[in-house]
Protein backbone atom coordinates (compact mmCIF):
# COMPACT_ATOMS: atom_id res chain seq x y z
CA UNK A 1 0.00 0.00 0.00
CA UNK A 2 1.66 3.25 -1.17
CA UNK A 3 1.18 6.46 1.22
CA UNK A 4 1.79 10.14 0.28
CA UNK A 5 1.64 13.16 2.41
CA UNK A 6 0.59 16.23 1.19
CA UNK A 7 1.84 19.66 2.13
CA UNK A 8 0.29 22.86 1.98
CA UNK A 9 2.37 24.28 -0.96
CA UNK A 10 5.35 26.25 0.17
CA UNK A 11 8.19 24.45 2.26
CA UNK A 12 7.78 25.15 5.88
CA UNK A 13 4.01 24.70 5.67
CA UNK A 14 2.21 21.88 7.69
CA UNK A 15 1.01 18.64 5.73
CA UNK A 16 -2.68 19.11 4.38
CA UNK A 17 -3.10 15.06 4.74
CA UNK A 18 -2.47 12.02 3.35
CA UNK A 19 -3.19 9.91 1.11
CA UNK A 20 -3.15 5.56 0.89
CA UNK A 21 -3.59 3.90 -2.28
CA UNK A 22 -4.22 -0.27 -1.84
CA UNK A 23 -2.87 -2.29 -3.76
CA UNK A 24 -6.33 -3.65 -5.25
CA UNK A 25 -6.50 -0.25 -6.83
CA UNK A 26 -2.85 -0.52 -8.54
CA UNK A 27 -3.97 -4.20 -9.84
CA UNK A 28 -7.26 -2.71 -10.91
CA UNK A 29 -5.76 -0.01 -13.09
CA UNK A 30 -3.45 -2.28 -14.66
CA UNK A 31 -5.89 -4.89 -15.24
CA UNK A 32 -7.81 -2.76 -17.39
CA UNK A 33 -5.11 -1.26 -19.27
CA UNK A 34 -3.83 -4.71 -20.15
CA UNK A 35 -7.27 -5.84 -21.12
CA UNK A 36 -7.36 -2.37 -23.72
CA UNK A 37 -4.36 -3.50 -25.28
CA UNK A 38 -4.86 -5.04 -29.08
CA UNK A 39 -4.28 -8.43 -28.96
CA UNK A 40 -4.70 -9.50 -25.87
CA UNK A 41 -7.17 -12.12 -25.38
CA UNK A 42 -8.13 -12.71 -21.66
CA UNK A 43 -5.76 -12.15 -18.17
CA UNK A 44 -5.60 -14.63 -15.64
CA UNK A 45 -5.99 -18.44 -15.68
CA UNK A 46 -8.73 -20.80 -14.36
CA UNK A 47 -10.93 -19.18 -11.96
CA UNK A 48 -9.25 -15.33 -12.14
CA UNK A 49 -9.79 -15.78 -15.90
CA UNK A 50 -13.75 -17.39 -15.52
CA UNK A 51 -14.64 -14.43 -13.55
CA UNK A 52 -13.03 -11.92 -15.34
CA UNK A 53 -15.00 -13.48 -17.63
CA UNK A 54 -18.38 -13.09 -16.19
CA UNK A 55 -17.44 -9.48 -14.41
CA UNK A 56 -16.73 -8.34 -18.18
CA UNK A 57 -20.51 -9.24 -19.25
CA UNK A 58 -22.35 -8.12 -16.11
CA UNK A 59 -22.78 -4.28 -16.39
CA UNK A 60 -21.15 -1.93 -13.62
CA UNK A 61 -18.85 -5.17 -12.04
CA UNK A 62 -15.35 -4.22 -11.23
CA UNK A 63 -13.02 -6.76 -11.74
CA UNK A 64 -10.17 -5.09 -13.90
CA UNK A 65 -7.81 -6.90 -11.34
CA UNK A 66 -8.48 -10.16 -11.66
CA UNK A 67 -5.79 -12.24 -12.63
CA UNK A 68 -3.14 -9.44 -11.92
CA UNK A 69 -0.35 -9.31 -8.94
CA UNK A 70 0.88 -5.94 -7.68
CA UNK A 71 3.36 -5.30 -4.91
CA UNK A 72 3.31 -2.02 -3.98
CA UNK A 73 5.70 -0.34 -1.99
CA UNK A 74 6.08 3.29 -1.25
CA UNK A 75 7.36 5.05 -4.04
CA UNK A 76 7.69 2.20 -6.51
CA UNK A 77 4.90 -0.79 -7.98
CA UNK A 78 6.04 -3.99 -9.53
CA UNK A 79 3.65 -5.84 -11.70
CA UNK A 80 2.60 -9.73 -12.74
CA UNK A 81 0.31 -10.90 -15.24
CA UNK A 82 -0.76 -14.03 -17.22
CA UNK A 83 -2.05 -13.37 -20.32
CA UNK A 84 -3.56 -15.19 -23.70
CA UNK A 85 -2.77 -13.98 -26.30
CA UNK A 86 -4.58 -13.99 -30.45
CA UNK A 87 -3.47 -15.70 -32.63
CA UNK A 88 -0.96 -14.06 -35.10
CA UNK A 89 0.15 -11.42 -33.04
CA UNK A 90 4.40 -11.12 -32.44
CA UNK A 91 4.05 -11.96 -28.94
CA UNK A 92 7.42 -9.89 -28.17
CA UNK A 93 5.83 -6.67 -29.35
CA UNK A 94 2.64 -7.48 -27.85
CA UNK A 95 4.25 -7.64 -23.99
CA UNK A 96 6.03 -3.97 -25.22
CA UNK A 97 2.52 -2.81 -25.66
CA UNK A 98 1.23 -4.20 -22.63
CA UNK A 99 4.28 -2.85 -20.48
CA UNK A 100 4.19 0.97 -22.15
CA UNK A 101 -0.02 0.36 -21.28
CA UNK A 102 0.43 -0.34 -17.68
CA UNK A 103 3.28 2.29 -17.15
CA UNK A 104 1.10 5.37 -18.38
CA UNK A 105 -2.24 4.36 -16.75
CA UNK A 106 -0.51 3.45 -13.16
CA UNK A 107 2.02 6.22 -13.25
CA UNK A 108 -0.54 8.46 -14.40
CA UNK A 109 -3.27 7.81 -11.97
CA UNK A 110 -1.41 6.96 -8.78
CA UNK A 111 1.84 8.62 -8.91
CA UNK A 112 4.16 5.53 -8.73
CA UNK A 113 6.79 4.54 -10.44
CA UNK A 114 6.65 0.82 -12.25
CA UNK A 115 9.51 -0.54 -11.86
CA UNK A 116 8.83 -3.89 -13.01
CA UNK A 117 6.08 -5.56 -15.42
CA UNK A 118 6.61 -9.87 -15.68
CA UNK A 119 4.23 -11.31 -18.63
CA UNK A 120 3.84 -14.65 -18.63
CA UNK A 121 2.43 -15.80 -22.07
CA UNK A 122 0.08 -18.91 -21.04
CA UNK A 123 -2.11 -19.85 -24.14
CA UNK A 124 -2.62 -18.41 -27.77
CA UNK A 125 -6.41 -18.01 -28.87
CA UNK A 126 -7.51 -19.70 -31.49
CA UNK A 127 -10.48 -17.55 -33.44
CA UNK A 128 -13.14 -20.39 -33.70
CA UNK A 129 -12.37 -22.35 -30.61
CA UNK A 130 -14.86 -20.99 -28.41
CA UNK A 131 -17.78 -21.17 -30.70
CA UNK A 132 -17.17 -25.14 -31.30
CA UNK A 133 -17.20 -24.84 -27.17
CA UNK A 134 -20.58 -23.44 -27.00
CA UNK A 135 -22.03 -25.91 -30.19
CA UNK A 136 -21.27 -29.06 -28.61
CA UNK A 137 -22.13 -27.17 -24.87
CA UNK A 138 -18.91 -27.60 -23.62
CA UNK A 139 -18.62 -31.00 -23.96
CA UNK A 140 -16.26 -33.15 -27.18
CA UNK A 141 -18.60 -35.44 -28.93
CA UNK A 142 -18.75 -39.15 -28.70
CA UNK A 143 -16.33 -41.00 -30.84
CA UNK A 144 -18.95 -43.85 -30.77
CA UNK A 145 -22.52 -44.48 -31.09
Amino acid sequence: MAEFETSGGSSGEKTRGRTTIADGVVATIAGIAIRETEGVHSVGRGASKAMGAVAGRVGGSSGGGRGVKVEVGEKQTAVDVDIEVEYGIPIHELADKVRTHVTDAVETMTGLEVVEININVFDVHIPGDDDDDEKDGGRSSARVQ
